[in-house]
């Protein structure tokens, strides 16, 4: 169901503004406190040293405390625990400008962190308990909103109320006041909320991160989205980290800091928008460390022009860049993994965001403060460069570097020139590369774990292929031939025990080669198309990330069986073991027989593979229906279909001489 229908649940409405106002004082703590930090010190350097602890200060509870919070919380009444939580937040944070010490200043900006963890899970759990399972979805995105979309919503009002302390009360004890109010009035909210009870569960950062890299960060795809990822929030936390101390040095105030703030998150609002829709025919993975490059390319900018003005436009040139490739990046996610792996993905890279940023917004005012104040002059001329331009210049290499690693990692159209690929995208007429013309037939082979489905699509398309007027081989591994069918009783037998892996990868590898040169490459020689359910991608997957031995060794041994030959496209037919496991209904196999461990390092080896090369794969979610699963292989392989007309016909038409009337 939509948003909108999620918003006409009343309990729901209640709950989305008590989020919007816990999110707002959230986000004014931050502002409040790193300036109030500023206001108590008297130096540059000091100044940032001390507002880099307030981050350090607010940042630590997440990274320490996050399950623990959520398994207290789930003992506690919600209802009542949010109240509570909003009371004391407003005390601590009224009670900074009154005690007036930097160490009362760090112990509370902890604390204040410390019990929003409570906060945050009761209101995740109530959030769970209000709305019904099927519009959860829409209701935790909605949520999002209201946590993240506040942040602008708070550069602003600090700006505004910074402003008017000029004239009321100088410095920033009233904007600490302000936020104070903020969380009574959320209590106040809250308070109007019926008590839920739903079951709390708060992730730890370390754990997303280790489950993340088992079950999916093996793939050059979720590499690059993390190295990507990582340069997104580099460049938008180092300068949310140095923004009061830069803002301060271009006599912009609290007021110039909490617009930088502002102009931030905009720009990220936007971006992670605009993200997914940007040049629709585009690579969606080229355009991720594109953008990356492009935004880093932004952020020298920031660090050089010390014009106010420029400053607010450009950071939220800067938040633009980073939301859109953090977008894409999450789109990518959401079309290329299966359900139950794209939960896991996507926790993986907003942990990995959350440590990125935890890091970065905690050392930039540190480092900015190490490298001091400094003044350069040529003649006439000066130039100031303090610590803030240092940081932020290094915050753009580093983004640089990991647009161009994502980039490489992600890229899936190798061989075509960006230029004309982005001219392509541009124009709506797409970049189609040259085909050379061959004399061979065409290689498509079919992987996937057991249940996948790929027999039978396999005999689909070469019944289609077949109607449609071209000369069809299908063949299988192993057991395609009189030596194949020998060893295809050896490894697949029950009975057969005491096999070593590496006897059995020899043993596939011996079947391949016989294989090849008596059925596959005198069928490609006589120009027929040739479809084989299953390849060498096989032994990779079952003996090199099933069995666990090395993949290179296994890919040397059976490239040199096969004498180089690789099919021109191979389809990757996606299932979950749980689900292609209970397909079969006659007795396991000797493979199909092994544990499910084994057959789930067999499928995320499958996926490793492919999106190693994607240009020679397609991968398809063999969950889908079986209409559906033929429907996309036949459209894949219409593009690589060969020319009707073979390239020697055509030499021999050019020679004939040129008839004319007599």
């Amino acid at each position: 169901m939509n948003n909108p229908g999620v918003f006409r649940i009343k309990p729901f409405r209640r709950l989305w503004i008590a989020l919007s106002l816990s999110g707002l004082g959230d986000w004014l703590s931050v502002l409040a406190l790193t300036a109030f930090a500023w206001s108590l010190t008297d130096g540059y350097t000091s100044g940032a040293y001390a507002v880099g602890a307030v981050l350090i200060a607010k940042l630590l509870p997440v990274v320490l405390f996050g399950p623990l919070a959520g398994a207290i919380a789930e003992q506690l009444d919600r209802r009542w625990t949010m109240v509570v939580v909003d009371a004391l937040r407003a005390g601590l944070i009224v009670s900074v400008p009154i005690v007036d010490r930097l160490e009362w200043l760090f112990i509370a900006a902890f604390l204040v962190e410390f019990l929003t963890l409570f906060w945050r899970a009761a209101g995740d759990s109530v959030l769970g308990g209000t709305v019904p399972q099927k519009n959860l979805e829409g209701a935790r995105r909605l949520a999002l909103v209201a946590a993240y979309g506040s942040a602008p919503v708070a550069g602003l009002l600090f700006a505004g109320v910074a402003l008017i302390a000029k004239a009321v009360l100088p410095g920033p004890d009233l904007t600490l006041y302000v936020t104070g109010a903020v969380f009574l009035v959320s209590l106040v909210t809250v308070f109007s909320l019926k008590g839920v009870r739903h079951p709390v569960s708060v992730p730890s950062l370390v754990g997303q991160v280790l489950d993340g890299w088992k079950y999916v960060g093996g793939t050059p795809l979720v590499r690059g989205l993390v190295v990507g990822t990582i340069g997104a929030s580099i460049a938008c936390a180092s300068v949310l980290g140095v923004a009061r101390i830069y803002a301060d040095s271009l006599h912009g105030g609290d007021a110039g800091y909490g617009m930088v703030f502002a102009a931030v998150f905009v720009g990220l609002g936007l971006g992670l928008f605009l993200g997914p829709r940007m040049l629709p025919g585009f690579s969606r993975r080229r355009l991720f460390g594109l953008t990356l490059i492009l935004t880093s390319l932004v952020l020298v900018p920031v660090a050089l022009v010390h014009d106010l003005v420029a400053l607010f436009f450009l950071s939220a040139l800067l938040g633009l860049g980073a939301g859109a490739a953090v977008g894409g990046g999450h789109a990518l996610v959401d079309g290329e993994f299966r359900e139950e792996l794209r939960d896991r993905a996507s926790g993986y890279l907003q942990a990995m965001a959350r440590i990125s940023l935890i890091t970065v917004l905690g050392l930039a005012p540190l480092a900015a403060g190490a490298i001091g104040e400094h003044a350069l002059r040529v003649g006439d001329l000066g130039y100031r460069a303090d610590g803030v331009n240092g940081v932020l210049l290094v915050a753009a290499l580093l983004t640089l570097i990991t647009g161009l690693v994502s980039y490489r990692l992600m890229d899936d159209r190798r061989g075509i020139p960006l230029r004309r690929d982005l001219s392509g995208a541009l124009t709506g007429v797409p970049y189609v590369p040259p085909v050379p013309k061959k004399e061979r037939g065409l290689f498509i082979a079919f992987e996937g774990g057991e249940g996948a489905g790929k027999t039978t699509q396999a005999r689909l398309l070469a019944i289609w292929l077949r109607d449609n007027g071209f000369d069809v081989v299908t063949t299988r591994e192993p057991g395609a031939t009189k030596v194949g069918m020998r060893l295809r009783a050896i490894l697949l037998d029950r009975e057969t025990t005491g096999l070593s892996f590496r006897a059995e990868s020899l043993l596939y590898a011996a079947d391949r080669a016989q294989h090849v040169d008596t059925v596959v490459l005198p069928a490609l020689g006589r120009g027929s198309i040739v479809i084989t359910d299953r390849y060498i991608d096989s032994s990779l997957a079952y003996q090199g990330f099933g069995r666990e031995l090395p993949v290179e060794e296994l890919r040397a041994v059976n490239e040199w069986a096969v004498s180089g030959l690789q099919p021109d496209l191979t389809v990757l037919l996606d299932v979950p073991p749980s689900l292609g496991l209970n397909r079969f209904s006659t007795p396991a196999d000797r493979i199909e027989s092994e544990p499910t461990a084994f057959h789930e390092r067999v499928s995320r080896g499958f996926r490793a593979l492919a999106e190693a090369e994607p240009h020679r794969y397609l991968i398809v979610d063999a969950s889908l229906a079986q209409s559906e699963i033929t429907r996309q292989i036949q459209e894949k392989v219409l593009g690589v279909l060969p020319d009707p007309v073979p390239a020697s016909t055509e030499d021999i038409t050019s020679t004939f001489p040129v008839i004319t009337d007599a």
